[in-house]
């Protein structure tokens, strides 16, 4: 009997480890969804299909599966409206670097280019998002399409889009099927002659700084080594803080409009400041000193900034083949400066939210960020929405070595955390897997609770529930902006997850935000956590520059102005406690 293509296909996937796939079924989908049914699913050794709400939900889902595991995740929309849905989600996973395989299906073959009812061009649409993005035409092409989307996806780290229409998946297969064999990254070594410029570079500074991002994946010990043979201050951006914030004795911190702590003062006031393995997109917070540059890809070697020495290659090997050219720095003031000041600024700014915390209401989220890091397990994976819960997880989550952090971090997507959290406890079931949702990012994927319930997957989601976009209102506000249309109705969410089938507890009061988050990471299924968080606590950086000053007061007197001193004066208390001092 022969085989049918969506079949040839779906077996494609399963010898590449693919275990499930996300998404909603539809017309031009059925062929595939019918394969992957009889698989038996992953009890019987199969391909599971999680059934969410949204295909964005989908492409988030995925994307978390596809950087938590390093290995292929998949989604699939339906055509037209179906795989649209997905774009947003797969924009998020091709900048994250994720391996994932993306499924469009498509109107009928004859049709395409007629106008036929929900036609779009999915392998033109979808260019921009991926690093491959293919039409399947016949069933002779099928299978290779399929072995170079896999291998595409998983190779340069990213997205790749098989558009298949539904009448040829029906059809049956007539071509042998590739052998797939894994993908093995290798390493990039860097030149001599690059190595040497480094070498001569730190050779030749009195003060050296490291700011470190995710590149240094995997070398956390060799920075480490570096900084203490150059007496070297680290700092390093959000999605770097995984991987070299845990056991280090030479952090200072993280810069940016998110940042916190002595990173700000510390790469700018150094002699050389060296990159590793950052893509960092603020360039306002980058310094004009002279820069060296080191990263596995060699486009984005001075894109940020001017770079005085550009060194193409991996972290661990750039930094194996430079340690024996440089020699010791010995004098250790400049790093005792800037552990000092970091001190201060995590003690007196970073940590002023959370001392006696426990009396004030609205609650501080900083505070309640601070209790969850203390009762989270320590190889929690946490997710986080785009907004303040990024700026709370960076500035109180404690990453230890064993955790996971992750985030829309290259895109800035709201309400990624939910379907990233969904996707997360998928592939690791008996972790612990917790949602910092923001109310606002919440509600924006709402139907993926459901999912949640549906599977009863033991996802906690702690929602931060300020009734505000606050990460836009403070945008607003150092704009010279008065904040507008920022304010969400007031929703009790803990009643919709209770509704639903979660266990759910709002919590306005400080003293009981304990006692919640041990009920919910002790449930078995899906637990939300409501918190009434202060709507005027925003995120105060560690470096203020005088026209973010000047923006903030203009907008203050338009608030006092058209909304009464009192909203002023409530802001101004939330917040001067968070302001950096020397």
């Amino acid at each position: 009997m022969a085989k049918e293509l969506a079949t040839q296909l779906i077996e494609q996937l399963q010898s590449a480890g693919v275990r499930r796939i996300y998404g909603i079924v539809g017309d031009s989908l059925n062929p595939i969804v019918d394969a992957v049914r009889r698989t038996g699913g992953s009890r019987k050794g199969g391909i599971d299909w999680v059934h969410v709400r949204h295909e964005e939900a989908a492409a988030f889902a995925a994307s978390a599966e596809a950087q938590l595991t390093g290995q292929l995740a998949v989604c699939a929309g339906s055509c037209g409206p179906g795989n649209l849905h997905l774009i947003n989600g797969l924009y998020d996973a091709n900048r994250s670097g994720a391996p994932v395989l993306a499924i469009a299906s498509h109107i009928p073959s004859v049709q395409i280019g007629s106008g036929f009812f929900q036609e779009t061009h999915p392998d033109r649409i979808f260019n921009e998002c991926s690093v491959y993005s293919e039409l399947i035409s016949t069933t002779d092409q099928a299978p290779r399409v399929m072995n170079s989307a896999m291998r595409q996806a998983l190779g340069r780290g990213g997205v790749a889009v098989v558009t298949l229409p539904g009448d040829i998946a029906g059809l049956d297969a007539t071509a042998e099927t590739p052998l797939f064999s894994p993908v093995v990254q290798g390493s990039v070594t860097p030149s001599h002659e690059s190595v040497q410029e480094l070498a001569d570079a730190i050779n030749d500074a009195g003060k050296v700084a490291i700011f470190a991002g995710y590149g240094v994946r995997g070398a956390h010990d060799e920075v480490i080594g570096l900084a203490e043979k150059l007496n070297a201050p680290i700092g390093h951006s959000l999605r770097g803080k995984d991987f070299i914030q845990y056991r280090n004795p030479y952090d200072i911190g993280m810069t940016g409009l998110l940042g916190y702590g002595a990173a700000a003062e510390g790469i700018a006031d150094a002699d050389l400041l060296v990159l590793l393995g950052t893509d960092f997109p603020y360039d306002q917070f980058l310094p004009s000193t002279r820069t060296a540059q080191v990263d596995s890809n060699a486009a984005i070697l001075g894109r940020r900034t001017d770079v005085d020495v550009a060194v193409h290659g991996d972290v661990q090997a750039t930094i194996s083949a430079v340690m024996p050219l440089i020699e010791p720095k010995k004098s250790t003031r400049f790093l005792d400066q800037m552990l000092k000041k970091h001190d201060t600024l995590m003690n007196r700014a970073v940590g002023a939210y959370t001392r006696k915390a426990d009396r004030i209401t609205p609650i501080h989220p900083e505070y309640a960020a601070s209790l969850l890091d203390e009762a989270a397990a320590e190889d929690a994976i946490f997710t986080t929405d785009t907004g303040m819960c990024n700026v709370w997880a960076a500035r109180y989550i404690n990453p230890l070595g064993t955790r996971r952090l992750i985030g829309s971090y290259r895109h800035g997507s709201m309400a990624n955390a939910l379907p990233q959290a969904i996707g997360a406890q998928l592939a690791f079931p008996k972790r612990q897997v917790i949602s910092m949702s923001g109310d606002g990012g919440l509600s924006m994927l709402m139907g993926e609770l459901i999912t949640a319930a549906t599977y009863q997957l033991p996802v906690k989601i702690v929602l931060f529930n300020n009734a505000t976009l606050g990460m836009v209102k403070l945008e607003m506000l150092v704009d010279g902006l008065q904040d507008y249309a920022v304010d969400v109705p007031d929703t009790n969410y803990a009643q919709i997850a209770a509704a639903i089938g979660f266990h759910a507890e709002r919590v306005t009061d400080p003293k009981d935000i304990k006692q919640a988050y041990r009920k919910a990471l002790a449930h078995k299924g899906p637990a939300l956590v409501e918190l009434i968080t202060d709507a005027n606590a925003l995120s105060i950086p560690p470096k203020i520059t005088g026209d973010q000053v000047l923006g903030f007061a203009t907008a203050m007197s338009k608030v006092v102005l058209n909304r009464g001193a009192g909203e002023a004066v409530s802001m101004a208390r939330s917040n001067l406690r968070n302001i950096p001092r020397s």
